[in-house]
């Protein structure tokens, strides 16, 4: 399968959508930027030297890896928001051979407050979101949780280009539950044939609406492996463009 970038004449073979549905985190909001200038941040306001981690990197690093595989599992409902949050620093802390009694107090509140804050968004994101909005609706779909993802809109100055922010919790199913896609078509005020919906996840965004039967284009910037099932992957916002 061929990037966009890659199509002689993409927008031949492109329906005429009329709304557009985005992920945030990861997809618009990089995320795992902004978790690394907080956790840098955190890793000295916290003096985790003194508890033995030598590193901040090495620290960044078993968080990143706990941080995702605990959001593949609340994706699909295996554990919950406070479950989420209340084990991805722990696990990390007892992964790198910290005792229990010498975690920091506070640390995931101190996360949850300054990370939503950060405003490192991927490249070409708000020209690329002006040049949509002039053609299509825009709205977003998030698993994110509400209070963060506020901060994270309205920091960034992207809240301009959506017509509705859909978020997971407050509608009671998460992506890639049918449920969240059809309560996203109807706000809209539109149909899954006249939409479509652009995520890095696989199984949360592409997979789930693909399952739902709303066309997807899967955002990978880097360049992992695409199952055959997913026709339409980028790895630059600014390739929307062309598309579409």
């Amino acid at each position: 399968m061929k990037n966009v970038s890659e199509v002689e004449n993409p927008k031949s073979n492109i329906k005429q959508y009329q709304h557009i549905f985005f992920d945030l985190d990861h997809t618009i909001w990089d995320f795992d930027k902004n978790a690394e200038e907080t956790l840098h941040e955190l890793y000295a306001i916290h003096k985790l030297s003194d508890i033995g981690l030598s590193s901040a990197d090495v620290f960044i690093e078993t968080y990143t890896q706990n941080n995702h595989r605990l959001w593949r599992e609340y994706h699909i409902g295996n554990i919950t928001k406070e479950a989420l949050r209340e084990a991805r620093f722990k696990q990390t802390f007892l992964d790198l051979g910290v005792h229990p009694d010498v975690i920091p107090v506070g640390f995931e509140d101190a996360y949850v407050q300054l990370c939503p804050t950060k405003t490192n968004l991927f490249p070409n994101t708000h020209e690329t979101l002006a040049y949509l909005q002039s053609k299509y609706t825009l709205h977003l779909i998030t698993n994110g949780f509400k209070e963060s993802q506020d901060i994270k809109i309205s920091g960034t100055d992207i809240g301009k280009y959506f017509t509705h922010v859909i978020i997971s919790e407050l509608v009671g199913a998460n992506k890639p539950d049918p449920a969240i896609f059809e309560h996203a078509v109807n706000i809209a005020g539109t149909t899954k044939y006249q939409s479509l919906m652009i995520g890095d996840s696989l199984e949360a965004d592409v997979l789930g609406a693909l399952n739902f039967g709303m066309d997807a284009i899967y955002f990978n910037p880097f360049k992992a492996e695409k199952p055959d099932e997913v026709k339409m992957q980028i790895s630059d916002l600014k390739e929307l463009t062309l598309l579409l």
